[in-house]
């Protein structure tokens, strides 16, 4: 074979795979392989043919469930058809999986294995889903790495077409998926010549056509149902050999050795563990220590490959003779169950065969948990003791069931590498990319070979990254964090003080700060524990204020080239000229979409580098140097999940806390984001009281509730500490102070407030020169200032902002065009709302562990949110609503029963009489509620209206969630729903793609915008969702954009609530995906854009209005201005197409602007009465 050597991850070894093997893929956007269909799409578009000399087609479905219907059809229709799913996409697909099974189709799945959705929602790897499917008929074949996601893959499309049997191909999520590693790949014409062409023809002859019918999938009875699910036995009992088989080829092809499960380890092994996935890696690295260093007892590991159909024969074989106990690591857990899959699996084989084995059974590893040589070691001296616990796990802390191993001594094999390295770094900062390249460019160097592997933070575009690079001198096979760096970066200085960040470095090794701090102010910055772990590794340090060189060329927050460059000169890995010549060549790639200017920018910052690395050259006494007891007593003040809990999390200490810390149904107190005080801004805003006009659209607008507006009594401005400005409140507000805040700690720097501030009273500046002033007068904000809501109707501008929002510092990214609306929402009616959340990027920002942005007021109210599903999320909310009607009946029951008692006191019948008038009245019926329960007398006679007294006030139900859900996937439920003439809201925040996966196009995304899956600019036109739900005539239904119009998305808002049914607002929001060229601090901008371009109307259609024998419809926008091209070319999305095919994007933008117009043309005859919905 002519191998051609690449740096790749899993997701992409996998899917040039599937492309050269299926005629079809049909798919679906998940975490963490939603990458895999925009790679196929991208190389469809490119015109790249597989084996059988065409394009592949890829189409994006609206749900998993939909995916696998249609690979389902393809299939039945004779063209070879795969998938990329993970997860509950996954398990969307089981209904389908048994079809395709039982019609005996070879379609191929491909699974970037994931945790699935219990207690919470976790996007990070372990088999959980795979083994909730092993029982559709479905064959089942593992990777280990990245090598092996592309050499299985290739024995899985195979074996399917040889034993027309479908086949999941699946590989850890994360680990494998998404880990980028220099592997061998086969030509296209290597693969073809593997392929049993007799056997493809005879597929595609069983398609069903009308030239040769057939009848597939009937229904049947009970006289025979059971006879022909027996007749695909013998295809599952071929199966084995024939994936041997197909093994042998790609052995043959390749000179690597494959079989259905492999051993290796001291042939005459007594402790053997059984496992499969990334973990054999490790397992068998471990096995090359424990023989170098002289271990006590000899070991050995299968590797299961094929796991279904399960292969006794194979397992028999593999086991040594010698061995007297094996260990069974599945990464899942079966509650209830005698043990986990694959434990049972092999004690049955074990039983079944006679052999006298000692059978344990182990977890580890769920949700990407570490699993490294360690704890391999541990699990065999447990193997060794006279009595090994059974159900055992590995990796945790358990003290509560008392299941864990716990591991005595640490072990570090050597990996081979020669440069080992840890990069932090800042979602959006260009890290994680860094990292790759660096990893392309000297993985692509003659004689090395690179690994990649990236851990994140689900805190979106402000989120923690720690990206993980290995070089050696042939391939890398280490499955697990590194532990000894040669080099370790800090591309964030705040994180000095938030992580251990040389924790990990070996002594003499690099470590490299960003920072604008001088070799004079490490002493006072650096916390006492960085500069003695510092000193006691003897480390080299350097520090590069890479921001600085940034700002000077206009890259803003990416230093990514940068720190890249430091990272060439400082490990001399490679020639510096080279590197730099490779640096250079990697710009223009990535930025030529930008312009030259970007390029050129990009490559004049390389040439600041060099003079701008500072060594420091520390003192020894930072080997003793002590820590600042200062607010230690504060921190045991903290409420207990905050110091037991969330603070180790944000440490990145999570892996430490025992299970007994957690909550068993995964529930989080409100309001711990206030806790976090992350930090991450490089700018934030100084406000000028001489230039404020005091109309709060800062806070408004504010993505974090970051910035707040303050009144201050005589009384209280007073007593404020110097430098806490004020200024006099005006009209209405006359003898109040007032005064806006700035939470610095809490800001992510985006700038909407200084970009939308009327009186340009707030400027943006670096942070370092306000935040220690700001500290205490926010202090004395929270701690002396009360709150004066309701000196303003609540329902206008600055009468919400004078409301706590109830929605703050949440992990979205900076500018954000989601959260503001939630926020708002908050202040509006947050103390009653219930909150039904989609998965997508707002249960991330809202809700991620243990991360909780929702908080209480003054009064311990606040929302209460949960989240189940992404397709179900209507359905969920609807839930809610009938359980909260039917509670809120039965207390009306009972309050009516007091009515009529004549033994009841007059006034305690006035006050329930008065509640019963106020039932549906939000304000009242909280009033009349409170003046009952101060009434009732402290016996059993109201016991049961006291059980009630939570459904006193009227609720707010809201189900909320981003386009991908309302438009697709949830779309069904939503219709349903909202027809049901339920009091329910929705919130549907269209940001036109599915932003949480990466921008994939859904029905929401408009004609000619590029995005994943529509590489080439999508073809049709958006859904119009809101006219559809005004068809039903009973349903209010608004469009807003917050930035085009302030008091329209205000009244949307409590109108919604206040509509006696069904509601449904939808709010734009720019997003980080539409690459807008002013930047994320002009979202607020851009929707103005939009509703003056006529690309998105504002309207309320209220069905009440009928009655008042008004239009329901009010269109609340003027006639588009014409500026709508020049509108969408501010952002990459449609610029992208220009670039990529001019002519089409000449036809599809003014399509797009006509279809524009026609819809506002469509709106205001509607409204005007000439056309009746």
């Amino acid at each position: 074979m002519a191998a051609i050597k690449k740096i790749i991850d899993g997701s992409t070894a996998a899917a040039y795979v599937a492309y050269a093997f299926s005629d079809v893929a049909t798919i679906y956007p998940i975490s963490p392989i939603a990458e895999m269909g925009d790679i196929a799409d991208r190389w469809r578009i490119a015109g790249v043919k597989n084996i059988f000399g065409t394009t592949m087609e890829v189409k994006e479905l609206e749900s998993e469930l939909g995916a696998a219907g249609a690979t389902h059809g393809a299939l039945a229709a004779g063209a070879l058809a795969t998938t990329f799913t993970a997860s509950q996409g996954l398990l969307l697909m089981i209904p389908n999986m048994f079809k395709i099974a039982g019609e005996l189709l070879p379609g191929v799945f491909h699974v970037g294995c994931r945790s699935v959705a219990a207690h919470a929602l976790s996007i990070f790897g372990d088999h959980q889903d795979i083994m909730a499917c092993r029982t559709t008929g479905f064959a089942f074949l593992g990777s280990n790495s990245v090598q092996e996601a592309h050499d299985m893959a290739i024995v899985a499309h195979l074996a399917a077409i040889e034993g027309s049997l479908p086949v999941v191909h699946f590989f850890d999520g994360w680990r494998t998926s998404n880990e980028t590693s220099t592997i061998e790949m086969a030509s296209y014409d290597d693969l073809k010549k593997l392929v049993v062409m007799d056997k493809v023809k005879a597929f595609r002859a069983r398609g069903l056509n009308p030239e040769h019918p057939v009848l597939r999938g009937s229904a049947q009875n009970p006289d025979v149902y059971f006879q022909n699910r027996e007749a695909a036995n013998r295809y599952y009992d071929a199966f084995p050999a024939i994936v041997q088989s197909c093994m042998n080829r790609v052995n043959a092809l390749t000179g690597r050795k494959y079989g259905l499960m492999d051993y290796v380890g001291d042939p005459e092994a007594e402790l053997v563990i059984v496992s499969m996935g990334s973990s054999c890696e490790v397992i068998e690295e471990t096995i090359k220590y424990l023989a170098a260093t002289g271990y006590q007892h000899k070991t050995g590991l299968v590797k299961v490959r094929l796991f279904r159909p399960f292969s006794d024969e194979a397992l028999l074989k593999a086991i040594p003779g010698t061995a007297k106990a094996v260990a069974v690591l599945d990464r899942t857990k079966e509650p209830g169950a005698e043990g986990e899959p694959m434990y049972l699996d092999v004690s049955s084989a074990l039983r079944r065969a006679g052999r006298q084995i000692k059978v344990i059974g182990g977890r580890y590893g769920l949700s990407s948990k570490e699993f490294d040589p360690s704890m391999v070691k541990r699990i065999y001296d447990e193997l060794a003791s006279p009595r090994p616990l059974d159900g055992f796990t590995i990796g945790i802390d358990d003290d509560v069931t008392h299941r864990s191993l716990k591991i005595a001594d640490r072990i570090i094999p050597d990996d081979g590498c020669v440069l080992k390295s840890i990069f932090y770094g800042m979602g959006s900062d260009g890290t994680v990319g860094a990292t790759k390249q660096v990893a392309k460019i000297i993985g692509q160097t003659e004689g090395f070979y690179s690994q990649a592997f990236f851990n994140y933070s689900a805190k979106k575009s402000g989120g923690y990254t720690i990206s993980q690079l290995r070089i050696a001198r042939q391939p890398v096979k280490a499955e697990y964090s590194i532990e000894s760096a040669d080099y370790i970066s800090c591309n964030k200085n705040m994180y000095v003080k938030r992580f251990d960040l040389v924790g990990n470095l070996r002594c003499g090794g690099i470590f490299v700060l960003n920072s604008s701090w001088t070799a004079e102010d490490m002493d006072s910055v650096l916390p006492a524990s960085l500069r003695r772990a510092i000193a006691a590794r003897k480390a080299r340090f350097y520090n590069i204020d890479a921001i600085a060189i940034a700002r000077k060329n206009g890259l803003g927050v990416k230093i990514n080239m940068i720190m890249e460059t430091v990272f060439f000169k400082l490990t001399g890995i490679i020639p510096f000229d080279e590197a730099m010549k490779a640096l250079c060549d990697e710009i223009t790639a990535t930025y030529m979409h930008e312009g030259a200017e970007m390029v050129n920018r990009n490559i004049a910052a390389l040439d600041l580098v060099v003079d701008a690395i500072t060594e420091i050259n520390y003192p020894s006494t930072w080997l003793n140097a002590t820590d600042d007891t200062t607010g230690q007593s504060a921190e045991t003040s903290l409420p207990p999940f905050i110091r037991n809990v969330a603070r180790p999390c944000l440490r990145l200490e999570g892996n430490m806390l025992p299970v007994s810390a957690f909550s068993p149904d995964g529930s989080v107190p409100p309001g711990t984001t206030a806790y976090e005080k992350r930090t991450i801004a490089i700018n934030i805003p100084r406000w000028d009281a001489t230039k404020c006009v005091e109309c709060t659209e800062c806070s408004l607008v504010c993505a974090h509730a970051a910035i707040r507006p303050y009144l201050l009594t005589p009384e209280e401005a007073q007593n404020a500490p110097e430098g806490f400005v004020t200024r006099p409140a005006s009209g209405k507000l006359n003898g109040y102070r007032y005064r806006i805040q700035v939470f610095p700690h809490d800001c992510t720097g985006c700038g909407s407030c200084a970009v939308i501030c009327p009186g340009h009273a707030l400027t943006m500046v670096p942070i370092e020169e306000d935040l220690h002033t700001q500290e205490p007068l926010l202090q004395y904000a929270l701690d002396n200032v009360a709150l004066k809501e309701g000196v303003v109707p609540r329902a206008t501008i600055n009468g919400s902002q004078f409301y706590q929002p109830l929605l703050q510092f949440s992990g979205a990214c900076a500018g954000c065009g989601e959260t503001p609306y939630v926020k708002l929402l908050t202040q509006l009616m947050g103390e009653r709302m219930i909150i039904a959340n989609a998965t997508g990027c707002s249960s991330i920002w809202g809700a991620n562990f243990p991360s909780n942005a929702y908080c209480t007021n003054t009064r311990g109210q606040g929302p209460a949110w949960g989240n189940s599903l992404f397709e179900d999320n209507a359905e969920y909310g609807y839930g809610m609503e009938v359980a909260v009607t039917q509670r809120r009946n039965r207390l009306a029951e009972l309050i009516r029963a007091a009515v009529a008692d004549q033994s009841t006191d007059a006034a305690i019948k006035a006050a329930m009489q008065k509640w019963l008038g106020a039932f549906n009245d939000p304000t009242a019926s909280a009033e009349a509620g409170n003046a009952i329960m101060q009434l009732l007398p402290n016996d059993n006679s109201a016991a049961e209206i006291r059980e009630f007294s939570d459904m006193f006030a009227k609720k707010s139900i809201w189900a909320i969630g981003g386009d991908g859900w309302a438009y697709d996937i949830g779309f069904a439920g939503l219709d349903h729903v909202l027809a049901q003439d339920r009091d329910i809201n929705l919130l549907v925040m269209d940001t036109e793609c599915y932003s949480n996966t990466g921008g994939q196009t859904s029905k929401a995304t408009p004609l000619g915008a590029v995005a994943r899956y529509s590489a080439d600019g999508k073809r049709t036109f958006k859904k119009d969702l809101g006219r559809m739900m005004m068809t039903y005539g009973n349903v209010y239904v608004a469009s807003i954009a917050l930035g085009a119009n302030y008091m329209q998305a205000i009244k949307a808002f409590v109108e919604a609530d206040a509509y006696p049914g069904p509601s449904i607002v939808i709010a734009y929001c720019p997003c980080i995906n539409h690459g807008i060229r002013a930047g994320m601090g002009n979202s607020i901008v851009e929707e103005r854009k939009a509703v003056k371009s006529g690309y998105w109307p504002l309207y309320r259609y209220d069905p009440r209005r009928k009655a008042q024998g008004l239009q329901p419809l009010q269109l609340d926008s003027s006639a588009p201005d014409g500026s709508l091209l020049d509108f969408i070319n501010g952002e990459d999305r449609y610029v992208d197409l220009k670039m990529l095919d001019a002519e089409e994007a000449a036809v599809l933008q003014p399509e797009l602007k006509e279809h524009c117009d026609l819809l506002y043309d469509i709106l205001l005859k509607q409204s005007q009465g000439n056309q009746i919905s």
